[in-house]
């Protein structure tokens, strides 16, 4: 235990100077977009003293340096601003859209690694099989297919021509009530309350917007569990343990696939923060109304605030799944807890 306080204390002061550099280019690149969010908010007939009076209420005609020993204030205080657009605190907006955006992207990770993990171990084992070829069909696919196209053309097919799916209008339908909030994930509060009705309108809302994020994290995690599994397979303690007379699922599960764990733990957290990004995409064709539908608004409209809220959010999310990421090293393979 000692060991491991030792590793997730060093992980959070090395990432310190990470966040601090988000935080500061983040503030920047901001105030160098293109747009007046002054000018956006008084309107096209406003006049210049009119959008002068919006922008000295903002704080926006003072000097960048003065903006930014102001930002930081508010962040000391756990504060992000305010949104323009809501006029709500940056924070509970982002509180209050987090739990969809996460959990769209845990529902299209756990579909890509039910199908990725089976088929990647299936295409070691048989290589140069026809499990072996589909696999790579499957991984060119997922990899050339933008996310945002995957997610138009599943609506056309399953919504518009075969009827099977609901509207793609956000987590639920116009008939259904949202669930009591307790984790703001639909699918979980509707089960602990015993909605089940609204639990089945929430997965079926979750099923395409799921899908299209599950095709696109399954090609990185099938190519790597495969190229994974072929060198453990050929390790000498792999050929040991068959002489030895343990059975296939016994060498396959418990020898190979431990071994071959770690690279493919790596590839899942850097899928995992490239599949909150691509929610961007997602959000905006499904309708949903997580982060990163919340963060184009604002983009749009030249608020400041939501656009830091949500590029520091995703930041710190990146520094919890990199040291969730080594943890679980350290459960996997005790030589890295020694190492460490």
């Amino acid at each position: 235990m000692p060991v491991l306080v030792s590793l997730v204390l060093r992980r959070l002061l090395g990432a310190l100077p990470s966040i601090a550099a988000v935080v500061v280019v983040t503030f920047v690149l901001t105030r160098a977009l293109p747009g007046d969010p002054a000018a956006y908010f008084a309107g096209p007939a406003a006049d210049a003293q009119s959008v002068e009076e919006i922008r000295r209420k903002l704080g926006l005609d003072k000097p960048l340096p003065v903006q930014f020993l102001a930002y930081l204030g508010d962040l000391a205080q756990g504060e992000m601003g305010t949104s323009l657009i809501t006029g709500q605190p940056v924070s509970a907006d982002i509180l209050a859209r987090l739990p969809a955006s996460v959990e769209l992207t845990l529902c299209g990770l756990a579909l890509a690694l039910a199908v990725s993990l089976p088929l990647g171990v299936a295409a070691a084992t048989r290589p140069g099989s026809w499990v072996d070829h589909m696999a790579r069909v499957i991984s060119t696919a997922g990899v050339s297919l933008p996310v945002f196209f995957t997610g138009l053309l599943l609506v056309y097919i399953f919504y518009y021509l075969l009827g099977w799916a609901p509207a793609p209008m956000g987590r639920l339908d116009l008939f259904a009530s949202a669930p009591t909030t307790i984790t703001g994930f639909y699918l979980v509060d509707s089960l602990i309350t015993g909605q089940f009705a609204t639990f089945r309108a929430a997965a079926a809302q979750l099923v395409l917007p799921a899908l299209t994020l599950g095709l696109f994290a399954l090609a990185p995690l099938t190519r790597m569990t495969r190229a994974s599994m072929l060198g453990v397979l050929g390790s000498d303690f792999i050929r040991t343990a068959r002489a030895g007379g343990l059975s296939r699922g016994t060498v396959l599960v418990t020898y190979a696939l431990r071994n071959a764990l770690l690279p493919v733990v790596t590839t899942l957290g850097m899928v995992f923060s490239f599949l909150l990004g691509a929610n961007v995409l997602v959000e905006k064709v499904f309708a949903w109304p997580g982060i990163g539908s919340y963060a184009i608004e604002a983009l749009v409209a030249s608020d400041y605030a939501p656009v830091q809220g949500f590029i520091l959010t995703m930041a710190i999310m990146y520094v919890g799944l990199n040291l969730m990421i080594d943890i679980l090293y350290g459960l996997i393979d005790p030589r890295v807890r020694i190492e460490a």
